[in-house]
């Protein structure tokens, strides 16, 4: 990764789904993803990345998964598995802590959340392409949850949509270290142009920062 890969004008951060259920003590999948999570310090990561960010003046982008509220799914015809399992657990319920963003990680003013994606990737059915559109993005630093499920779709929509991506691949979780392999190792590479840990990131977003001071 080159020392200048990440041009704050065109570079944004896309933090995806940072709700207490997922990443919380108490959330309800916090402890199907612990261990995996606590192994390679995905938390702590998270938020020296987004901190890195915001210090960098890039800007930050939420892609944040449905919240359930009474009434979701009963009148579809069809529902993917993956929002049944939603559906029976109430995850990341409207209303409650569990879906609400951990407190570290909430917006601040001028960051942008897009509405809210109903199954797995960040673009599908929201906002998100035309608020990055908008602001002049093409390259995506991606962190957040589950790397298998919302943060691989992500990435694969963005790459569909032109985007270039940089995965960074200890600050985010999965429920499996056979699934972080499978993620990250075997079907990202196709779609991210890097997937970097988090001190090679933060060393480039502070030569952004350090850039853009010397100019």
């Amino acid at each position: 990764m080159t020392r200048h890969a990440h041009d704050r004008e065109v570079t944004a951060l896309l933090v995806v789904d940072p709700y207490n259920d997922f990443i919380s003590d108490g959330g309800k999948i916090w402890p199907r993803i612990r261990a995996v999570a606590e192994a390679n310090g995905c938390v702590p990561h998270m938020l020296q990345v987004l901190n890195a960010a915001r210090q960098a003046k890039l800007r930050v982008f939420y892609a944040m998964h449905h919240r359930y509220r009474p009434g979701d799914y009963e009148t579809w015809t069809y529902v993917a598995p993956v929002q049944k399992r939603a559906w029976k657990s109430k995850s990341f319920e409207y209303g409650t802590w569990g879906g609400e963003i951990r407190s570290e990680f909430e917006p601040k003013p001028g960051e942008t959340v897009a509405t809210e994606h109903w199954c797995s990737s960040g673009f599908a059915n929201t906002d998100l392409d035309l608020q990055l559109k908008r602001h002049g993005i093409q390259k995506l630093i991606v962190i957040g949850l589950i790397a298998h499920t919302c943060v691989e779709a992500t990435v694969r929509f963005a790459a569909e949509l032109g985007y270039d991506v940089t995965m960074v691949r200890d600050a985010t979780a999965d429920y499996s270290d056979e699934e972080m392999h499978a993620a990250l190792d075997i079907n990202m590479p196709n779609y991210a142009s890097a997937i970097v840990t988090t001190d090679q990131i933060i060393d480039s977003i502070s030569a952004v920062q350090t850039s853009a001071a010397e100019a």
